[in-house]
């Protein structure tokens, strides 16, 4: 059951380059969400009356299928905290935002079934299954730029933002006390005045309210330029956020400096120290590091409790060496009639500049010493500044 459990929640959340079905799972949650907002929409038309009945059964299927959704979600939430204890991750998804927009999305459309009385006001709920299009959403990096965006330029947002509710609650007063006497049933309040001032503010008004006096046009006009220059502040903060965003981006990939990380492949075979033993328990050299581990086609990220299993093929890590001139192997295959054949590396006449670093045989490594005799067919991977003919440079 925890192996159903924990791939189920594999499954169910954002799919991996590798991970085909919880791919087809991320395509079928995105159509199911698309179909049931089409279907949503085409109720509000009369051309659909006749298809009603094939409308509502489609969304009754789809919210089926969210609710059994929320359920899995809810039940794997464990594995979405997994420093919480069962009870308070499943509390702490119910609780998260899309936690409660999954719930909205269903759970009206079945409340009227138990409490008919309120079937209006749960319908008005319905509506919160457009926000299940966050869930699309957050497969694309565009609408995680906009989210940072806002995170980083919250503060200037805010600011302006109380910049337009000041201006707005001062326009609102000062047209008030102008346009209450000529016209009490239009300002009949301050709170009329703020429906002016944010109409006027924020678009050019509706038109239902508006000063008749002559002082009170001339401080609408002041209040219509200022709109004008008030709305451009937010705006030009979030447009000024995506192309600093953007720039940043440009200059990480421009400037920075890479380094490559040597990684080596090594396949557990039957029989292998190391098997049936929980990653945790492996001891590996200061500086390597198990990176992935590739099992029947399926990449996983190692945990401390993942036990390896016979057949799995570790990925292992390490930084690469780092060298202000730069170290170049060379690559040499020893075919016939090589003077190097039969004689020990010992023996050899090479440069002291010059070091052996591997041999690869029939498939094997090995690492050299003196007394090593070299074959026919060796593949001889050396370090040296020298030039040697017939070899092969690998940069490192």
């Amino acid at each position: 059951m925890e192996v159903i459990k924990r791939r189920t929640f594999e499954i169910i959340q954002i799919g991996k380059d590798q991970d085909t079905l919880s791919i087809a799972f991320d395509f079928f949650i995105a159509l199911v969400i698309l179909v049931n907002l089409f279907v949503t929409l085409m109720e509000t038309f009369d051309v659909a009356a006749p298809f009603m009945g094939l409308l509502t059964t489609i969304d009754w299927i789809t919210m089926v299928i969210f609710g059994i959704e929320y359920g899995l979600r809810v039940w794997t939430a464990e594995y979405l905290y997994p420093k919480k204890s069962p009870l308070r991750a499943k509390l702490a998804f119910m609780g998260s935002f899309y936690g409660v927009i999954d719930m909205l999305t269903f759970l009206p459309y079945f409340l009227p079934i138990f409490f008919p009385m309120g079937i209006v006001a749960f319908r008005m709920f319905r509506v919160a299954r457009i926000f299940r299009l966050f869930r699309i959403n957050t497969y694309y990096d565009a609408f995680n730029v906009i989210t940072d965006i806002l995170q980083e330029k919250r503060d200037q947002i805010f600011s302006s933002v109380c910049i337009i509710l000041i201006l707005m609650i001062a326009s609102s007063l000062c047209m008030y006390s102008l346009e209450h006497d000529v016209q009490p049933d239009k300002f009949q309040n301050a709170f009329s005045g703020i429906w002016w001032s944010m109409s006027t503010l924020l678009t050019v008004g509706y038109g239902d309210i508006y000063p008749v006096t002559s002082a009170g046009r001339i401080v609408g006009i002041f209040i219509a330029f200022l709109g004008v220059g008030t709305v451009a502040i937010p705006t030009g903060i979030i447009s000024a956020g995506f192309v600093e965003q953007y720039t940043k981006l440009k200059t990480l990939s421009t400037y920075t400096e890479e380094s490559d990380i040597r990684f080596i492949t090594l396949k557990i075979q039957e029989g292998n120290p190391w098997e049936n033993l929980p990653v945790e328990a492996i001891s590996l050299p200061p500086g390597l590091i198990l990176a992935v581990i590739s099992r029947n086609n399926q990449t996983i990220v190692p945990r401390g409790d993942t036990v390896l299993m016979a057949g799995d093929k570790l990925v292992l890590g390490a930084e690469g060496y780092r060298d202000e001139i730069g170290i170049k192997l060379k690559e040499l295959v020893l075919h016939e009639r090589h003077p190097w054949i039969g004689k020990a590396i010992k023996d050899l006449d090479i440069s002291r500049q010059t070091l052996i670093v591997m041999v690869r045989r029939m498939g094997r490594i090995i690492i050299p010493n003196g007394s090593l005799v070299l074959e026919a067919e060796d593949m001889v991977i050396l370090y040296t500044k020298r030039g040697i003919r017939d070899s092969v440079e690998i940069s490192l």
